[in-house]
């Protein structure tokens, strides 16, 4: 994965296969975001995301959910050894494509 240093807290990064295969194809995310929004999302693509290491990472990130809207989302990836699913902390929808991802 290639980061970019970006402010103090945040890494900007490109997405990658492996990364939008392991956070959003794996189905979790999307589908824990779709409960709690009670609705469906006809498109489901990351765009971009930052990431922050705490204990874990936290990352916030900007997909595309069908015509010109996206969401933000902060998801949350425990450590390896704790062996816990993806968890979506937090989202933000109405947002536009040119919306910076930022701390929520």
């Amino acid at each position: 994965m290639l980061c970019f240093p970006h402010r103090r807290v945040f890494h900007f990064c490109g997405v990658n296969s492996a990364f939008t295969h392991s956070t959003m194809m794996g189905g979790s995310v999307r589908s824990q975001l779709e409960e709690k929004e009670n609705k469906k999302f006809p498109v489901f693509k990351a765009v971009s995301f930052k990431s922050q290491v705490v204990a874990g990472t936290n990352y916030f990130i900007k997909v595309h959910v069908g015509d010109e809207d996206f969401v933000h989302l902060r998801v949350f990836q425990s450590l390896p050894h704790e062996n816990k699913p993806l968890t979506l902390s937090n989202y933000q929808t109405n947002k536009a494509k040119h919306d910076e991802l930022t701390y929520f």
